[in-house]
């Protein structure tokens, strides 16, 4: 441990919450033996801390910055978020010539959000741009849809999304002047991080990035407003049908957003879970606050029991992903949460329905995600494009007219906004399911008639959370070296390194096993989380729709045996 680097970290900490957090480890690592000392795991415990927390910068990438708030640089802090702020303005500089950059900045309701937002607006309008700050906290969509809207260079978004309660996070956008076509307004990608994070590299003491007191925008509720008006468009006026949704935004920002969203579409009977309701950073109901994990919706189906709904929606903290249950009387509770490869192809098909009958387009999603979407674009007479994992890819794609991944994310009006909206989503699925009521049908009647046609695709996730990442490295070269050589029985007829590059797309750090019977299986590190992925998918021909139970035994059984096995062979 560099103890002088740890106190000048703390002399030039702006924030005095987290120098003296880091002055009472230091203390305490440092104590000297006597009869007043910290015992010997306390010294040990506060020395393995600071080492972790002064290992190397918070690391700068595709997604931003994601991690644990703290101080110290490989934490989410003031500091840090006032250098990457500076970074940004030096990049914005170089790339418009020293014109002024026009960047937005929205926040969520987590842990330091406002004031990292403050901060970057601060530092933005001390480098001679113009800082728009979003009203109030707000969700990822609405930043999403301001870059574009306003036709700002940049795009700042503080959250961690559905990550735990501890952490934070600095999503970053390129529009306006930087960036052109159709990546303009979505997410950063390759070479802008490395280029952005060599100008936060580059930032000298902190001391020395400057900071105005004042000066920036602060926008009105206008940009809301837009939004709202853009979302409530993608439901032709007056063809809404009565329909009880439970809602819940899981403590984040999205809940008064998605009403009103679904309230101007015409869907009116909307029932809030009051627990999850309002923005609470601590996120008390729900061990991760992420629609994906096992009992996060518990909340939700006890009211929708209540009610008798007809249909969930639940979006995660920052309301960028969408979660989707449907009444089924075979399900425990009586409700069955729907995959997102499943609500996907409901709103993909939605979409190439609308997109066939006008101009075309082209539908996509990530390589981990069912394959089931590109039969769905061949059926309608459209193209087909696959991603790498993330919507700063999906969202690129030209002619895109819905995108989506199977970790609940949705992309149904890419004019508007070039990333995941779990609100958009949310409105355009109570869409569907109301003109599937009008016919006396469901969202699962279509999925059995999308079933009948394409035949089955089950999919599941398979994911490992680790304390340690080097876990996660050595799983994957453990694979490497003697992965799984069959699936449910079935011999492999390919198994592709991702990270030597796939069918055109650049390489990512990840593994591909087809195997001869159409069972695919992939597995990747996340990028945001410390966890394993795996991806599981079996594709079952059915021959009409008398056999569709069967088939889905049959392919939920080999789903199951594949799950088995590679949970095996991952070893975690």
């Amino acid at each position: 441990m560099d103890v002088d680097a740890v106190r000048a970290w703390i002399a030039e900490d702006p924030d005095p919450d987290t120098a003296r957090e880091l002055t009472e480890l230091l203390a305490t690592a440092t104590a000297a033996p006597g009869p007043d000392s910290p015992d010997g795991d306390a010294v040990v415990s506060a020395t393995a801390e600071l080492e972790d927390r002064f290992s190397g910068p918070l690391a700068f990438g595709t997604a931003g910055l994601r991690g644990a708030l703290g101080g110290g640089p490989n934490r989410m802090n003031r500091a840090v978020v006032l250098r990457t702020a500076a970074g940004l303005a030096a990049f914005l500089a170089e790339r418009l010539d020293g014109q002024p950059a026009r960047v937005v900045i929205g926040y969520d309701a987590r842990h330091g959000s406002a004031q990292f937002a403050r901060d970057t607006a601060a530092v933005v309008t001390a480098a001679g741009g113009k800082a728009m700050l979003l009203p109030s906290t707000l969700p990822t969509p609405v930043l999403a849809f301001a870059v574009r809207h306003l036709d700002a260079d940049a795009g700042v978004m503080v959250t961690a999304s559905h990550n735990p309660p501890a952490d934070n996070g600095y999503k970053v956008y390129l529009g306006g002047r930087v960036v052109t076509g159709s990546g303009r307004g979505a997410q950063i990608v390759p070479p802008y991080d490395a280029e952005i994070a060599a100008h936060i590299a580059a930032v000298g003491p902190l001391s020395q990035v400057r900071v105005a007191d004042g000066g920036w925008d602060v926008l009105t509720n206008g940009i809301l407003e837009d939004y709202l008006t853009r979302v409530a468009s993608l439901v032709p006026a007056g063809h809404a049908r009565s329909l009880k949704i439970v809602l819940t935004p899981m403590h984040g920002v999205g809940g008064a957003t998605t009403v009103e969203a679904l309230r101007r579409a015409g869907f009116t009977d909307v029932h809030v879970v009051p627990e999850q309701a309002q923005p609470d950073p601590d996120f008390p109901t729900v061990a991760f606050p992420n629609p994906e994990e096992p009992g996060a919706l518990d909340l939700s189906f006890e009211l929708a029991r209540h009610v008798r709904a007809n249909l969930v929606i639940a979006n995660d903290p920052d309301a960028d992903r969408c979660s989707v249950a449907v009444p089924d009387h075979a399900a425990a509770g009586g409700w069955r949460q729907l995959t997102g490869d499943e609500v996907g192809t409901l709103l993909g098909e939605q979409a190439a329905v609308a997109a066939a009958m006008v101009d075309g387009g082209v539908l996509a999603n990530s390589i981990v995600s069912s394959r089931l979407l590109a039969k769905v674009a061949v059926s309608h007479g459209l193209e087909h494009r696959t991603t790498l994992t993330g919507f700063k890819w999906i969202s690129r794609v030209e002619g895109l007219v819905f995108g989506y991944e199977e970790a609940l994310g949705y992309c149904v009006d890419p004019a508007a906004v070039r990333d995941k909206d779990g609100i958009s989503a949310a409105v355009r699925i109570a869409f569907l399911a109301s003109q599937l009521a009008d016919r006396g049908l469901t969202l699962r009647d279509e999925l059995d008639r999308l079933a009948v046609r394409h035949g089955v695709h089950a999919t599941a996730p398979l994911s490992v959370r680790v304390a340690d990442l080097s876990l996660i490295g050595a799983a994957m070269t453990r694979l490497r070296s003697a992965g799984p050589t069959h699936l449910a029985g079935s011999p492999m007829a390919q198994v592709a390194d991702l990270s030597q590059g796939y069918e055109g797309l650049p390489p990512t750090d990840g593994l591909l096993y087809l195997s001869e019977a159409g069972d695919r299986v992939i597995i990747r590190p996340s990028g945001t989380e410390p966890k394993l992925k795996c991806y599981l998918e079996v594709i079952e021909p059915v021959a009409d729709a008398d056999a569709l139970g069967a088939a889905r035994e049959r392919a939920a059984e080999r789903l199951s045996r594949i799950r088995t096995e590679i949970a095996a062979a991952v070893g975690l």
